[in-house]
């Protein structure tokens, strides 16, 4: 129907007191409003008060909280975990996602929550290929999200600057300063996206090439620029003659136990990999099985991967469509949350469900692939595409110029992701224009990294007396 439009009288281009209410109330309140709001919260929970960091008298040994997240995992792979945490403080802290998800829950917090990465740190992040075949940076693990608090997500990332900052051989004085320039990322662009129109937010993306145009120097700009470089080569078919081999006239995936490998009982496993792919088939929008039933299932294979996620059991699978048209899937257990406990239970029945739109919600741009399914023992699953464009990224090789380069962009990501589901304007008032609040979470930040590391000296112990099994040299 046509509307056809006519003068308004002088008097209504004039707004009346009345008509600022009314507009208020159809709208709700503007962004000042919603940032004087946040403001306020202040009075209640002061910046200040979130920098503190106390264990709490009846805090549970980390040991044996560890103990209890074993439960649904694959005993075999036990040993693999606790080795890969032993390494360091900063590889303790990686897997340790439920311990400090119990001590943040003791933690003052503003009562603005957005979705949740819930595992927040410094390796979670990284560039992968969007459907476009950009390469984009984003958060890259969602086997924790929910919707919480959003600063549990901020202290968790600036803890983990502070640990691998001392991992890297870093002095205090430049961990501190990189952490805090973390935290004024997060804290300057958050503020910049309650000034955005919803829509633009939502669209907002950080490209990959933002490594190379942030870049200070020549040889960074050389460094990210290798880097990207590297990842554009990450492709299905690039990867099928490394990953893949022929035997007895058929592709199957290279062995390299414990990492890949073909269990004794692959047989069963392959029976029910492939009853979930038709389960998780359902969950993929109609357009996105068009292309998804062009392959077949070749083979699968079991893969460890990650620190916290090791024991959750995991496979790869082989599809082709032809003899030079591979696609990798992979399908990975979804356990509840670590923060359902303290930040409230999952509205998902499933899991991977759970996992599946918490990405879509913080990710700019989201693997076309991703499905979830559940089989008859009532374990969760979540599907993706295997290494689709990934950039590798290994913090060591990194100068203390690229990786802070690193850390203040890993703010800026985290930061437009709460953007998109929490009220940027209430969390950019709390936090304010000065540096009061950078500071406040830097000094929780050092708080917690000595906490991490008081914990990781009783893993150390639990497993030279025996008490828990590690393995050695396991990458």
């Amino acid at each position: 129907m046509k509307i056809k439009s006519r003068k308004a009288p002088a008097h209504q281009g004039r707004k009346s007191a009345g008509g600022a209410k009314a507009q208020q109330s159809l709208f709700g309140p503007t962004v000042e409003e919603r940032i004087a709001i946040g403001k306020a919260i202040r009075e209640k929970v002061s910046r200040t008060s979130l920098g503190k960091w106390e264990p709490a008298k009846n805090r549970e040994n980390p040991v044996e909280l560890l103990r209890r997240t074993n439960e649904g995992r694959i005993h075999d792979l036990l040993p693999i975990r606790y080795g890969r945490m032993r390494q360091s403080p900063f590889a303790f802290f990686r897997g340790a996602a439920a311990i400090m998800a119990a001590d943040l829950a003791t933690t003052p917090a503003t009562g603005l929550r957005a979705q949740l990465c819930g595992d927040a740190h410094l390796m979670n992040f990284g560039g992968y290929g969007s459907p476009e075949r950009r390469i984009v940076f984003d958060i890259n693990d969602f086997d924790e999200t929910l919707n919480g608090p959003w600063e549990w997500d901020l202290k968790r990332l600036a803890t983990s600057v502070v640990l691998s900052g001392r991992e890297l051989g870093f002095k205090d004085g430049q961990c501190c300063d990189a952490t805090r320039a973390t935290v004024a990322s997060y804290r300057s662009h958050m503020r910049e996206y309650a000034h955005m129109r919803a829509l633009d937010a939502w669209y907002s993306h950080l490209e990959a090439g933002l490594l190379i145009d942030e870049a200070g120097s020549a040889d960074s700009k050389k460094y990210w620029r290798g880097v990207i470089e590297s990842a554009e080569t990450q492709t299905d078919i690039r990867m099928f003659p490394k990953l893949t081999k022929e035997k007895n006239g058929k592709r199957r995936f290279v062995d390299n136990p414990p990492l890949v490998y073909h269990p004794h009982d692959i047989g069963k496993i392959g029976i029910h990999v492939r009853e979930l792919f038709h389960r998780y088939r359902e969950t993929l929008p109609e357009e996105r099985r068009v292309i998804l039933d062009r392959y077949h299932v070749i083979d699968i294979a079991r893969k460890v991967v990650g620190v916290g996620s090791v024991g959750t059991r995991c496979d790869v699978a082989l599809l082709m469509a032809s003899e030079n048209d591979p696609l990798f899937i992979q399908l990975k257990q979804a356990m509840p949350s670590v923060l359902d406990p303290y930040a409230g239970k999952s509205r998902y029945k499933n899991h991977g469900e759970r996992v599946v739109t918490g990405q879509r919600m913080l990710q700019a741009a989201t693997d076309v692939f991703l499905g979830w399914a559940r089989d008859d023992r009532g374990h969760d699953y979540y599907f993706r595409q295997l290494r689709d464009m990934k950039m590798k990224l290994d913090l060591t090789t990194m100068t203390r110029t690229e990786w802070l380069e690193y850390v203040e962009i890993c703010g800026w990501t985290l930061a437009r992701a709460h953007a998109r589901t929490g009220s940027s304007a209430r969390i950019g008032g709390y936090m304010g224009k000065s540096d009061a609040f950078d500071a406040a979470i830097e000094t929780f930040a050092i708080a917690y990294a000595d906490q991490t590391e008081r914990d990781y000296e009783l893993l150390v112990k639990a497993i030279r007396a025996g008490r828990l099994p590690a393995q050695r040299n396991v990458a």
